[in-house]
């Protein structure tokens, strides 16, 4: 089990092996959790945990319904526009 030290400036490193594996890179925000058994650092969510009934016509449109094609369509666009693409 890897183990590590608390710093004077109260920092703690989390051992190279542990980062990799959950893939955590500089930055990496943490929620802090304490238990009777110890502290859990559990990364954080980067948005608040929200429904549908939420956010469902926040943005509203004026004009016909699209279809399931047209989405899909600028859907495509939109991904071969910002990421380019192989045509």
């Amino acid at each position: 089990m890897p183990t590590t030290t608390l710093s004077s400036k109260g920092q703690v490193i989390i051992p190279k092996l542990v980062r990799e594996a959950h893939h955590w890179k500089p930055g990496q925000q943490f929620d802090v959790i304490e238990s009777d058994e110890g502290i859990l650092l559990k990364p954080a969510e980067p948005f608040p945990t929200t429904s549908i009934a939420d956010v469902a016509g926040c943005l509203p449109y004026k004009g016909k319904a699209k279809t399931l094609a047209e989405m899909e369509e600028a859907i495509a666009k939109g991904v071969k526009e910002k990421f380019g693409g192989r045509d």
